[in-house]
């Protein structure tokens, strides 16, 4: 991979109408939220070529308000991505092939995955490592498969409101 895109669903709902986790809605400000977010991402110079999404309701949710900013991609809605940890993360999107991906999935595994991949100690990546909010997005990138990834744009809804 070249660029690794890595997106938390929106703002979701307390409950859901069945009990579970799972099947919880977006709340009205995740709705809010996440299509600005697919443009700031678009507009950071996220290019995937691929789209990894949980289906878990929130995230498939998410996918459905952000995915006008990136209409030519494949998406794949897959099980292990729900409450994925970091290694289930990064497999998956390594298993995928294709240069660029986005993952479209759930904390406490994102938020992980991005500070191991934030390590280096500048303003951009300390903001990953403390918070990784709802709706919140990051793209790592790194020029060959031996090098070291780097932290292109992370944001998030209160960077795009300020």
């Amino acid at each position: 991979m070249r660029q690794l895109v890595l997106l938390r669903h929106a703002k979701a709902a307390t409950n859901s109408d069945t009990g579970e986790d799972f099947d919880r809605p977006l709340a009205a400000r995740g709705r809010e939220d996440a299509p600005g977010i697919g443009e700031a991402l678009a507009g950071a110079g996220a290019e995937p070529e691929i789209v990894l999404v949980s289906p878990a309701r929130r995230t498939r949710e998410t996918w459905a308000l952000v995915a006008s900013w990136f209409p030519d991609v494949t998406v794949e809605f897959l099980d292990s991505l729900y409450l994925a940890d970091t290694d289930t993360l990064m497999r998956a999107a390594e298993a995928t092939g294709a240069r660029n991906v986005m993952v479209v999935a759930h904390n406490p595994g994102l938020h992980e995955l991005a500070s191991r991949l934030a390590h280096r100690n500048n303003a951009l990546e300390s903001a990953v490592r403390a918070k990784f909010p709802t709706a919140a997005g990051a793209v790592f990138g790194r020029a060959d498969e031996t090098s070291a990834w780097r932290l292109q744009a992370y944001v998030t809804p209160k960077t795009i409101s300020d």
